[in-house]
Order: C-alpha cells, then structure tokens, then sequence
C-alpha cells in the first residue's frame, strides 16, 4: 500500500481559504465517502482508505492505497471547497510514504502546532480517526499510521518538555484582554458556542474572576450547562443582537458555515455602550465575526492567526525539546515504514518470496506428475518415492551449487557464506 496525505495549515494559507475547507465533525462521513469514490472513479483505487482532520488551524487529508494519487486527492478538495486547484495548489503541502508518517507524527506531537507543543491536536487527531472508522474509511494501514502516531506523541510527551511552556489559544486571549483591560473582574463576558475551544476559554477567563459570564450556543440545554459550571447564564443566538452591548469581551468559535455576528449588530452594539471598547476574539474557521468589524474604532478584534505572536511566547524554551522529539519521530517513521515494506506486495522482499513460491510450486508439480507416471507404469514405489525426493532435491540445490563453482574467489567466499546461511542454518545453530 502507497500512503499520501495533503493539507493546509496555519503557515501556508490565509484564514479565509483555510474557511472554505473547514469541517465539522458531522461532515466528515459523507465528505470521506466521496473523496472515496471519486478515487474509485479515477483509477486502480477500489480499497482506498481515507481519513480527514479539521481544525481551526488546518485541514488535511490522509489516504492509503495501492497507488498513490495526490493530483487526483487535490483536485478532489478544490472542488470541495469552491477554488480552482492551481489556487489551492499554491498553498497546499503533500507527503508520500515514510514522508507522511513523519507529518503525521509531528502533527500528532505538536510540533507542527501555531503553538509548539499543545496538546489539543491531539485530541482533535482521535476525533478524526473515531469518526473515518465511523463512516467505514479506515483500514489496517491508516490504523496503523495513527495509533503509531499517538504512540509516538505520547513517547515525546512523557519523554521531553516540549509543552512545558506552551500557552494557549485561550490564554492568549486571556493575556491581550488584560492589555485592554486595566481590571479583568469588572468585565463582562461572553463567549459563544459551547465546544471544547469555548470551555477552555472560559475556564481561563472564569479563573480571573469576570464580573459576569455568559454562554450563547445554538443549542440552549448545551449553553446551560456549560454556563453552569461557571456560574453564568445562558443566552439563544437569536437573543444575542439585543444583548451583544451588554459585553465588554466576547470570545467566539462555533461550527457555523457563515458569520453569525455582523458588523450592522457591531455597530448597534457600540452605539448603545456609547463606544465603550469591546474586545472580540474570533477562534472559528471558517468566521464567526465579520471580518470588517474590525475596522471600528473602538473594537479590537482578533483571529486565531493574530494570536500567533502571543502564542510564541516561550518558544525559545521549548526549542531545545525539539531535537529530541525529532529524534524520537525518526524513530517512529522507520518503524513504520519497516510494517509498510513488509507488507506492501510492491517494495521489499515480498516479490521474491512470491517468486519463490512459483518456481517451488512448478518444481513440485514437474515431479510429483514424473512420479505420477512411474507409479501408473507399476514401478516399484519405494524407488519412486526415492526419485520424487531425488529430483526436488537436485532442482533445489542446482542454482546454488552452480554459483558455487562460478565467478572468482571472492565472489565464490560471499556464496559459500550465503549458501551456509540459508541450506545450513540447523547445523550452525547447533554448533554455538
């Protein structure tokens, strides 16, 4: 099996491109099935095995075949996500075979995060391999390539210190509304959406003590919950126009496919707090603000791509983890590749032993029917018995034997060793 995987991410596309390939959960079943058959369609790929992680810093796509088909995979994920692929081929990353696993494990251990050495990924990466297992995509080799993949974060993990100093996306937040605000506890605010980004959110902004929380989700019992657990209140969508002014700081990041606060209800806000700052980060992708809320005046909006800087700090500590989470990853992918040769029917040993087994087979059927006719002229069966063995015998050994008289010395010493090894394995085994 070929493996290739393809992807776009934080460092080679812009947040509005990497919108267009965004997807939730819930899609991805139907989005894997046709990636399938449309590789299905395109040539010798009738078991390809697929698999699809979406997050708000990348979208990338993992895929085990009998041929890898990279341009086919691409064309496929353009059209998916509405831009021509000479477009998305300027932006887009491949990986082949052992080149694949080693993304895959560096992804998995956070080194290919906005920030080194988070952990979330990771989590995010089961999610993915849950739900392509889920919708029937995922087969022995992709299984493999993943559960090889956490095995190798957590080796780095409980091995290195390469998230000892990571913040996160949420502390980010946390840390620049602190810059705007002189006192966090007398601010109110909101965070809308009710998923893991969201909880984390507000877990670090609940520990600075705001004077008020509230959830917005879309699914009521959901914001209830979670604003339960921080002694909040619980807001509809549809409430959040009227109320939006109520908020100095609002933290947002949903599944939606299009804005759901807009620069009009912006406005409004700003107008009724008599422009009092307002403090908005949006952590979704594709946009859950409107992007030219931005150009306000009195609101500082930021993306998740804005707070790349702030998530660097600590880097240069986390640096000299690197090297040794490198070295545990080479591991990783030469293991890999090693399972990868040993059973893929193209590469390694396995063609010879295939030829092997033909030309043993021919030999048997050569002279089991020799031996059959002997017996049918009523030879005697022990000498026929005696001659089966015989000639199996000499065509076995006749290859090596030959080689043993041919070429010059040195080449003869190499054959004796190779002969030894393979004909005499028992009797040297015997003698240590």
């Amino acid at each position: 099996m070929a493996v290739w995987a393809l992807g776009i991410n934080h460092t080679t596309a812009p947040l509005d491109l990497r919108g267009r390939f965004a997807f939730a959960l819930d899609q991805i079943a139907p989005t894997l099935q046709s990636l399938r058959q449309t590789l299905a369609g395109k040539g010798p790929h009738p078991q390809v095995e697929t698999a699809l992680l979406s997050t708000c810093n990348r979208t990338e796509i993992y895929c085990a075949g009998e041929q890898p088909a990279l341009e086919h995979t691409l064309d496929w994920l353009a059209h998916s996500g509405g831009v021509r692929p000479e477009l998305l081929r300027a932006h887009i990353y491949t990986f082949k075979d052992a080149l694949a696993a080693r993304h895959a494990f560096r992804v998995a251990s956070g080194l290919d995060s906005m920030v080194l050495g988070e952990a979330q990924i990771l989590g995010q990466m089961k999610d993915a391999v849950r739900a392509a297992e889920a919708a029937g995509a995922l087969g022995s080799t992709l299984n493999q390539l993943f559960q090889r993949s956490f095995a190798v974060a957590k080796e780095v993990r409980s091995s290195t210190e390469i998230g000892a100093h990571s913040i996160s996306m949420a502390a980010a937040a946390v840390r620049l509304a602190g810059q705007l605000f002189e006192d966090l506890e007398k601010i109110r605010v909101l965070f809308v959406g009710a998923g893991e980004m969201i909880t984390l959110a507000a877990t670090h902004f609940a520990a600075k003590n705001p004077r008020a929380i509230a959830i917005a989700n879309r699914t009521l019992e959901r914001g209830e919950q979670l604003a339960t657990r921080f002694g909040g209140e619980a807001l509809r969508l549809a409430d959040l126009p009227e109320r939006l002014h109520e908020f100095d700081a609002i933290v947002s990041c949903t599944a939606s496919s299009l804005p759901i606060i807009g620069l009009g209800a912006v406005e409004r806000a700003l107008k009724k707090r008599r422009h009092r700052p307002m403090f908005m980060v949006d952590l979704a992708v594709p946009r859950d603000i409107e992007p030219e809320v931005k150009q306000l005046g009195d609101v500082y909006l930021y993306t998740v791509d804005d707070l790349a800087g702030v998530v660097q700090t600590g880097q240069a500590q986390r640096q000299a983890a690197v090297a040794q989470a490198e070295a545990i990853i080479d591991a990783g992918v030469q293991s890999f590749q090693r399972w990868l040769e040993q059973r893929n029917p193209t590469r390694g040993v396995v063609p010879l032993i295939q030829q092997l087994n033909t030309q043993a087979e021919e030999w048997r059927a050569v002279e089991l029917a020799r031996a059959k006719k002997r017996l049918a002229k009523g030879e005697d069966l022990d000498a026929v018995l005696e001659g089966l063995a015989r000639g199996l015998t000499q065509k076995m050994l006749h290859g090596a034997l030959a080689e043993l008289h041919a070429g010059d010395a040195a080449t003869r010493a190499q054959t004796a060793q190779t002969v030894a090894r393979l004909f005499l394995r028992s009797q040297s085994k015997n003698s240590l």
